[in-house]
């Protein structure tokens, strides 16, 4: 997959994952709206899986075949829908198969799930968890086996979550608004003084870090 042009886009915040047209980074694309002229991403949230959920998926298929989709999801499993988690891990994993057929990396959302996420560490596609929101320990487990994390506006106030960010590998990290309404910068700049590092490294790592998941997809 074409890598995106650093230095065209050094200026711009990476934005991993947004709800809004119009910002740098990765849109998440709702199920029936029109391919847009922006890099986005495709999936079956959780909370809308129905018994017409293959139908859907075959949708979700061919739009992910854009060259403006450089991600699947988001998806994942979630203990909070109302959805039979059995269903959810059947969907889940029919992302990742796919995932692994057009080689792109996985967006992934989960509440209260990570015990059976885990179970899709072998996946042959890099696994985002985005929003992560979690203890240590299971951040601790998820990296350890190769997931990378996204944090979103809880990390602005949140110790846990900054302490993770702190100690965590900066490779593995990425940083998102999601449904939030705040300003992206107000993120990095926490993270740049977390991880004792200038708003200008951080940015170029963020975008490092998308070029990997993309390159090895």
């Amino acid at each position: 997959m074409k890598k995106f042009n650093s230095l065209s886009l050094s200026m711009d915040l990476l934005d991993f994952h947004h709800h809004q047209l119009g910002r740098s980074g990765i849109y998440n694309l709702g199920l029936d709206e029109e391919i847009p002229n922006a890099k986005f991403s495709a999936g079956l949230h959780p909370k809308d899986i129905s018994k017409n959920w293959r139908s859907d998926f075959e949708k979700i298929k061919i739009t992910s075949l854009s060259a403006n989709c450089i991600a699947i999801g988001e998806c994942g499993l979630d203990s909070n829908v109302a959805v039979d988690n059995e269903l959810q891990n059947e969907v889940f994993a029919a992302h990742i198969s796919w995932a692994e057929t057009v080689r792109k990396p996985i967006i992934i959302h989960c509440v209260r799930r990570f015990s059976q996420i885990l179970h899709y560490k072998n996946a042959k596609i890099p696994l985002v968890v985005h929003g992560f929101n979690k203890k240590e320990n299971i951040a601790r487990e998820l990296l350890e086996v190769g997931f990378y994390l996204s944090f979103g506006y809880a990390a602005l106030e949140n110790l846990s979550l900054q302490n993770i960010i702190k100690n965590m590998p900066i490779q593995k990290l990425f940083l998102e608004t999601d449904d939030s309404d705040f300003e992206i910068i107000k993120l990095y700049e926490k993270v740049s003084e977390i991880k004792s590092i200038s708003m200008e490294n951080l940015k170029n790592q963020m975008w490092e870090n998308l070029n990997h998941i993309i390159e090895n997809g």
